[in-house]
């Protein structure tokens, strides 16, 4: 009887799970200007910072807030590289003995590069409308979660750091 009540309680859940919506929030970051250090926010709509056939003109899906403006754009990106995993160490030591009274001791150290992480690489052009045009061109590295760093540039050649 009980099997049949979890069984019963697991079709229900796998159920009401297939019916939950997505999660969509979107990935937000944030974007430091080189040279003041001023903060801003950069905001990317969730599931779009993948590789994928692209069309130019598609609609934009990047926010970028700073210095009292806001500019919209598009990523692009490209590639099926891989970032460095990362080092890993280990130690390993023994000792054992025989009957004859003799004894052994041994130990070895080992350093190997980690797996690496799947990466994509693009660039975002984003632009500010209003009285004083604008416009940020930015290159990005964006790992499979969708979180990455990149690094902008505006028309005066500021430089601007990315975090997301």
């Amino acid at each position: 009887m009980k099997s049949h009540v979890l069984l019963g309680a697991a079709l229900l859940a796998s159920v009401l799970g297939a019916c939950a919506p997505a999660v969509t929030a979107p990935q937000t970051g944030r974007i430091v200007n080189a040279v003041t250090g001023e903060e801003g926010t950069v905001t990317f709509t969730r599931g779009t910072l993948t590789p994928r056939v692209g069309d130019p003109f598609a609609p934009d899906n990047a926010t970028i807030r700073i210095g009292g403006r806001t500019y919209a754009g598009r990523t692009y990106l490209i590639g099926n590289g891989a970032l460095p995993g990362g080092l890993g160490f280990s130690l390993a030591f023994g000792a054992s003995s025989g009957t004859d009274g003799s004894a052994v001791t041994g130990g070895g150290t080992r350093v190997e590069g980690g797996r690496p992480v799947p990466a994509y690489t693009g660039n975002l052009i984003a632009r500010a409308d209003g009285d004083a045009p604008g416009i940020l061109t930015c290159t990005l590295t964006v790992d499979a979660q969708e979180r990455g760093i990149g690094e902008c540039f505006d028309g005066a050649g500021t430089r601007y750091a990315l975090q997301f």
